[in-house]
Formats: structure tokens, sequence, C-alpha cells
């Protein structure tokens, strides 16, 4: 299988990571939970197929369902539909291990050995990433990481506030980190604050 991510030769003073589909290959269980969820809570089949899905990669569950409820007329409980996306995604992996994207995490382990700063910046809740870190068994490796529960709501990816405040707890000046992310909600996060990025490809689809 080819890489899905060419690293930069540069060596920064600080690296920030997306957490699922750049670190850990979850989004087609994120997907699976997206639509159990939905369909749950009245959307219609046609709502948030998988290339919707990709384009909202990085947004804070509750902001995806605001925006679905706009742009088709919907009259979902965006706190709800969250809250049941982020149960049905803990449930499936109850019976699931993910894999790593292995350059990313092989550059995270080479990070942690020469002492340069790293950090989570997801847009996953804290419970749900710690449950994606655990079952990819990389937790160990990581010891910052920011969430949407760590910046006022509507205020993650694509605005740069969770990338900002990562270089902030890595003591970084934002101009010298670099985000790896594959979605453009952050890469637009990382434009906005000032940092370099790299983008990871993005998974095999989802056919359904």
């Amino acid at each position: 299988m080819s890489a899905r991510v060419t690293l930069p030769e540069k060596v920064y003073a600080g690296y920030i990571f997306d957490l699922d589909g750049t670190l850990v290959d979850s989004m087609p269980t994120h997907y699976a939970a997206w639509r159990w969820a939905l369909k749950k809570n009245g959307a219609p089949e046609s709502v948030f197929r998988w290339d919707e899905f990709v384009a909202h990669g990085g947004m804070a569950a509750p902001d995806i369902v605001a925006d679905l409820n706009q742009k088709y007329g919907l009259q979902m409980e965006p706190e709800l539909v969250a809250e049941e996306k982020r149960d049905r995604y803990a449930w499936l992996l109850e019976n699931e291990k993910l894999p790593v994207i292995p350059e990313t995490v092989a550059l995270v382990r080479w990070l942690r050995e020469q002492g340069i700063p790293y950090a989570i910046g997801t847009g996953s809740m804290p419970a749900g990433a710690m449950e994606t870190l655990k079952s990819a068994d990389v937790a160990e490796l990581f010891s910052v990481m920011v969430t949407p529960a760590d910046v006022p709501p509507g205020f993650g990816k694509p605005r740069p506030d969770i990338f900002l405040l990562c270089a902030q707890r890595m003591g970084v000046n934002p101009a010298e980190c670099v985000v790896f992310e594959d979605a453009e909600p952050g890469i637009q996060a990382a434009i906005a604050g000032g940092m370099d990025y790299v983008r990871v490809g993005e998974c095999a689809p989802v056919m359904d």
C-alpha cells in the first residue's frame, strides 16, 4: 500500500497532529457511527454520505449537525445527535482494534526520542479521543491533547483556536509549528493560525 503522507525534510520547533485519519485510521468507524445516529434522528439517507463526511473532517460533532440542519432544512438537536454518535462509536470500538497511520506514528516516536514537542489537536471530544488512542495502542505516546472541550463552543476547526492552544501548551511559537491533517477544515485552521501543514492522504472511501 502506498504511503499516505510524505514527511517534511525541515525540522520544526513543534508538531501538531490531528487524530482521526491522521494518526489512527478511524474514519470508517466514525462514519458508521454517524450514519447510525443520523438515521435514528430522522436524517434522509442522502444526507452525509462519504464525500460530505470527509469534507467535515475535524469539525466538532455539534457543529457538523448544525451545519447539516442549515444545509438540508433539518431540525436535529446538535448535542443529542453528537452524544448518540459518540456512544455508537464507543460501542463499535468494543469489538474493533483500530490501525495506526504508520508514517505519522513513526514520526511521533522519533519526536519523543528527540525531545521535540508535539501535541494532538482534534475535533473529537476527550473521551472519544482517548478511546481511539487506546484502541490503536498508542495512548501512552501523547501527553498534550487539545479538543473542542478546551475552546469556546463554535471555536473548533476551521478556526485556529485548537491548534493555537496546542502551540501554547507546547511552549512553541505558532509560526514555528507544522500541522498534520487529513481534512480541509483542519488545513484551513492551520493556515489561519499561521502554521505550515502537511496533508495526510485520505483513506479508501466507504462504499455504501
